[in-house]
């Protein structure tokens, strides 16, 4: 997860205020009123962080198309879960081709916030839904662990200038797990599709009945959820 507002570069005396500068950008993204103005102000890191939101997409596709089709057919299944590395790389790739080339937009830190929310949130969530979490208490416990990813990314966004900093600028550490560390769960659910115990087969079974049943193994979401959005978890930046 690699943010990019405010890209860090050797101070000088005459480098204006990173506000002034960020005042500027929105001046300029407000005021141009050229056709496809929007597409103009991204730049090249933007457009990485794009690809990592179309892999989060498609897997969320593939998982839907899995659950149409047929149960034993799993490849739609495995190509759900190999798009979210794909968008890891890409999350990775695009801050370090915007420090790279010393350009950042004002919308690049809310490109990867959102396409981050898709490939490490959606995305595992609807996989997790394909694999076999589907009564009405696994998707509760699903959604709860979406929704802590968008609060640990909504609160990076408001907090990430006010974390410690090394010598380049960057914050020393991630509050919190980071959320591409969901696919930690991801890996578990390849080896589980692996071994075929999806579905009817998931380990630990189900507890409960009715609107109550739901798959003890779901609690890892939870767990991970919980992990993203803890105050006291500090994680190293790389």
């Amino acid at each position: 997860m690699q943010r990019r507002n405010g890209i860090s570069s050797a101070s000088s005396d005459e480098a204006p205020p990173k506000g002034t500068d960020d005042l500027r950008k929105l001046d300029n993204l407000a005021s141009d009123d050229r056709h496809f103005s929007m597409i103009r102000a991204l730049h090249m890191a933007d457009l990485i962080t794009e690809l990592n939101g179309f892999c989060g997409a498609m897997s969320i596709f593939s998982s839907l198309r899995y659950c149409l089709g047929a149960s034993d057919d799993l490849n739609q299944l495995y190509l759900a879960m190999v798009f979210m590395p794909f968008g890891l790389f890409f999350d990775f790739m695009d801050g370090k081709v915007a420090r790279w080339r010393k350009k950042s937009s004002l919308m690049g830190q809310e490109l990867d916030s959102l396409a981050d929310l898709i490939s490490f949130g959606m995305a595992p969530a609807a996989c997790a839904f394909a694999l076999g979490f589907r009564t009405f208490l696994d998707t509760i416990l699903l959604t709860f662990f979406v929704l802590c990813g968008l609060s640990r990314l909504a609160r990076f966004n408001v907090t990430v200038q006010s974390l410690p900093k090394d010598e380049t600028g960057k914050s020393k550490y991630f509050e919190g797990t980071p959320i591409p560390t969901t696919l930690s769960i991801v890996s578990l659910m390849a080896f589980w599709t692996s071994k075929g115990w999806i579905l009817e087969s998931i380990p630990l079974g189900t507890i409960g009945t009715g609107l109550l049943e739901f798959h003890p193994a779901v609690l890892v979401f939870c767990a991970s959820g919980c992990a993203m959005v803890s105050k006291s978890i500090h994680i190293p930046k790389i």
